[in-house]
């Protein structure tokens, strides 16, 4: 089996040039969903850094209870209100009757309040039909979904803990484990998975890639929001196992910086404020 390890060559290949002619709209619309009354935080963080990706709009829905403070957080923030505190059918209903344009990509679960499976089927279903790519994050890791998203272009993303809710079966200890685990499940499923840990795991089950940039201060609340949002924002430009093993290895990149300037006193904001320091170098503009 071979195995690409993410590093700077690989990601100067992988990352996407930019039109010098494009327009809003051309570099991806994301829709974020997640967040509930105890986490305002989680849909937050993906959403400044799908925009730190370089994507070019994004939409951030989140229960009525904590809308004021998503959108006081940032002019940047289009924020979509939810009318139940956790997340139910009428709410994805509601949802995809209020969005105003068709998103290229979505990061769903951070910080989310789930009221029950079905409602999570329900936004998936909705979200197949615009033909949205759809990223599954926290909450949204259930295994209810897996029927909905078989063979599609859907990413999710993982800890030990959520993979094994989702999967019924632990990933292994061991980074051979790791490896052989995500990339059955990958192609049992016929989806991206994205295991984060001590050495990150990224497989469509064709391909496998780690990433080992990224360090022990990025254990703090809300790095991996930071991650599904990156990721994201990658999704419309890219396939989903590049674009996750790219966001992964971005997400490392901006941590490692953070870690230069504040040690292990790192809030998940500081890595979103590094992102771009991160990303810069590998931007590429093209007539």
């Amino acid at each position: 089996m071979h195995v690409l390890t993410i590093n700077l060559p690989l990601a100067r290949k992988l990352t996407p040039p930019r039109r010098s002619t494009s327009k809003k709209g051309d570099n991806g619309t994301i829709l974020v969903a997640g967040g509930s009354r105890f986490y305002h935080g989680a849909p937050l963080l993906a959403s400044m850094a799908a925009l730190r990706s370089g994507t070019d709009l994004v939409y951030t829905a989140v229960p009525r209870s904590i809308i004021v403070e998503v959108r006081s957080f940032s002019p940047a923030i289009i924020a979509l209100p939810l009318p139940d505190d956790r997340f139910t059918v009428g709410a994805a209903n509601r949802l995809a009757a209020m969005l105003p344009k068709k998103p290229d990509a979505a990061a769903i679960g951070m910080g989310m309040s789930l009221a029950n499976p079905e409602a999570m089927i329900a936004l998936i279903r909705k979200l197949k039909d615009l033909k949205t790519k759809i990223l599954l994050d926290a909450s949204a890791l259930i295994p209810e979904v897996l029927g909905e998203i078989k063979n599609t272009n859907t990413v999710v993303t993982p800890h030990a803990g959520e993979y094994r809710r989702l999967f019924g079966q632990d990933p292994g200890t061991t980074e051979k484990d790791r490896i052989s685990n995500v990339q059955a499940m990958a192609r049992e499923y016929g989806i991206t998975i994205l295991l984060k840990g001590p050495t990150d795991v990224v497989s469509d089950g064709k391909q496998v890639g780690i990433n080992k940039t990224h360090n022990c201060a990025m254990t703090v609340g809300g790095t991996g929001d930071v991650l599904s949002g990156l990721t994201a924002g990658l999704l419309p430009k890219m396939e989903p196992f590049e674009a996750s093993l790219l966001a992964v290895y971005f997400n490392g990149l901006a941590g490692n910086l953070t870690f230069k300037r504040v040690g292990l006193h790192m809030t998940a904001e500081d890595l979103v404020d590094d992102l771009p320091q991160a990303m810069k170098k590998f931007d590429v503009i093209i007539k």
